[in-house]
C-alpha cells in the first residue's frame, strides 16, 4: 500500500492519522505541491484532480481523503469505525461532507492562506472557520463522538485535522472548551500520529 503524501496537508494527514489508528503499513510517496508536483504529466496520471492524497493498494487507486477513509475503514478496520446501521452511516456522511464543505472552506482555508501566503479574503474564510467551530462546540456539548457513537469513527478523523490547525488560520481555540476535550480524547488513542508542523 502506498500513499501519495504531502507533510503538511490536513487531508493527507487525516489518512496517515487512521492508518496509525488502524496499524496498517503504508509506504508513504511525498509529493511537492510547493513546486506544482502535483500538476506534472506523472502525479496526474496517478489522479487526473492533481490533488494529495491518493492511496494505491495494490491496482486500486483511490484520491480523496473522505473517499480513502471510507475505503480504509471498510477493507481493514474494525466495524466500529465505519457502522453498517443506516443511522450511524447517515450520521458519518453528514460529518464527512462538512469535513468537506464548511471545514475545509473555513478553517483550512485561513490556514492556506496564511500558512502558504495565499491570495484570498482572510477575513470572510475566518468567519466561516468560527461559525463551523461553533457548530462543532456546540455538538460536542452533548456528544463525545461527532457520529454520536460510543467510540471514534471516520467522522471524528475527517473534521479533527484542520479544526485542530486552526491556529495556524489565525482562529483562537481556548475558548472552545468542548473541542478541546474532544481533541484530548482523539489524541489519548493509541497509535495517534503528531499533528503536521512546519
Amino acid at each position: 500500500m502506498k500513499l501519495h503524501d504531502f507533510a503538511l496537508s490536513g487531508n493527507a494527514y487525516k489518512v496517515r492519522l487512521f492508518l496509525g489508528l488502524i496499524g496498517q503499513e503504508v509506504e508513504l510517496a511525498s509529493v511537492d505541491l510547493l513546486h506544482g508536483a502535483h500538476k506534472h504529466p506523472d502525479f496526474l496520471a496517478i489522479n487526473p484532480r492533481g490533488q494529495v492524497p491518493v492511496l494505491e493498494d495494490d491496482d486500486f487507486r483511490l484520491g480523496d481523503s473522505q473517499a480513502i477513509l471510507v475505503y480504509l475503514a471498510s477493507r481493514y478496520a474494525e466495524a466500529a469505525w465505519y457502522p453498517l446501521d443506516a443511522i450511524s452511516q447517515g450520521r458519518i456522511a453528514h460529518w464527512l461532507s462538512f469535513a468537506a464543505n464548511e471545514v475545509q472552506h473555513g478553517v483550512a482555508q485561513a490556514r492556506l492562506l496564511r500558512l502558504f501566503n495565499r491570495p484570498g479574503d482572510l477575513e470572510a474564510v475566518q468567519a466561516k472557520g468560527r461559525a463551523a467551530l461553533e457548530l462543532l462546540e456546540a455538538h460536542l456539548v452533548r456528544h463525545a463522538w461527532l457520529a454520536q457513537t460510543e467510540t471514534p469513527t471516520i467522522a471524528d478523523i475527517a473534521v479533527y485535522p484542520y479544526v485542530a490547525m486552526a491556529v495556524e488560520g489565525g482562529l483562537e481555540l481556548d475558548s472552545y472548551r468542548n473541542l478541546q476535550a474532544w481533541f484530548a480524547r482523539l489524541r489519548a488513542l493509541p497509535g495517534y500520529q503528531p499533528l503536521p508542523s512546519r
